[in-house]
């Protein structure tokens, strides 16, 4: 989801950031944080002062019999195999696959994806983007207004509009808003109504439409978080271990171990 809450993140380079060891030896460990920058680097080079929008960077994974034929290596610690990444782009409307060699720093194969393939994931960048566009659009802002309703305390998120069997199809995502005043439980109090639908590849509203007026869903009894709740509605244990901090589990690497007492 992005959210007008929450700042843009890159959530895939923070998942792989998170989880990476900066001495990953195994062909199957995820990218490091300086292989990410090396394949940064590399694509940039290629594409130099064009808007690229990254969609997806991962570990292009080497074939199983690879993998098997490096495990079977008499030697303790084998020499590590080429690594490589697969990345993701948005280009000019279309949509790239490369995959970059991290060892002789180069792309070795490009793939281009007419929009007849569908299209690739949504990056939280282009999420944030849009979600901001109603906020400056005056149709939305007289919308608002007319529900009396304060725009500060107005969110907004994406969502898929679908694939229904369309022959021509647009990059298009559609975005419902919430109203967060007096409860943290936004999507119970969604501002009605309204339908907005966002071209991605050109950030700007391509539909609205301002069908009818509906109330707000009242904030009272929409509390869900457990901390907040009171008997009978408090979540009860019954004894169960509660494991927090880094009691329970011990990250090795790439590895999560599960401890048991």
């Amino acid at each position: 989801m992005a959210s007008r809450l929450a700042p843009s993140l890159l959530v895939i380079l923070s998942i792989f950031i998170t989880l990476s060891s900066p001495t990953s030896c195994h062909p199957l460990d995820p990218l490091t944080p300086s292989e990410f920058i090396h394949v940064k680097t590399i694509v940039q080079k290629s594409y130099p002062s064009q808007n690229l929008s990254y969609q997806y960077v991962g570990l292009d994974e080497p074939e199983k019999s690879t993998v098997l034929s490096w495990q079977s290596k008499p030697t303790k610690t084998p020499p590590p195999l080429p690594r490589r990444a697969l990345v993701v782009l948005r280009l000019k409307m279309k949509t790239l696959e490369l995959i970059v060699d991290i060892s002789i720093r180069s792309i070795v194969s490009k793939t281009e994806f007419d929009n007849k393939h569908g299209y690739p994931l949504l990056n939280n960048e282009e999420q944030s983007v849009a979600t901001e566009l109603p906020f400056k659009y005056k149709p939305f802002i007289q919308s608002i207004k007319k529900r009396g309703l304060n725009m500060s305390e107005v969110v907004c998120s994406t969502f898929s509009v679908g694939w229904f069997g369309e022959a021509n199809t647009k990059r298009t995502i559609k975005i419902n808003c919430f109203y967060k005043k007096d409860s943290v439980n936004l999507y119970v109090r969604p501002v009605e109504g309204i339908t907005v639908a966002v071209d991605l590849d050109e950030l700007k509203i391509v539909e609205y439409i301002d069908r009818f007026v509906a109330p707000v869903p009242k904030a009272e009894g929409t509390e869900y978080r457990a901390s907040n709740q009171k008997p009978p509605f408090g979540p009860r244990l019954n004894g169960a271990p509660v494991m927090s901090g880094d009691k329970g589990f011990k990250l090795d690497g790439n590895t999560v171990r599960l401890q048991y007492h």
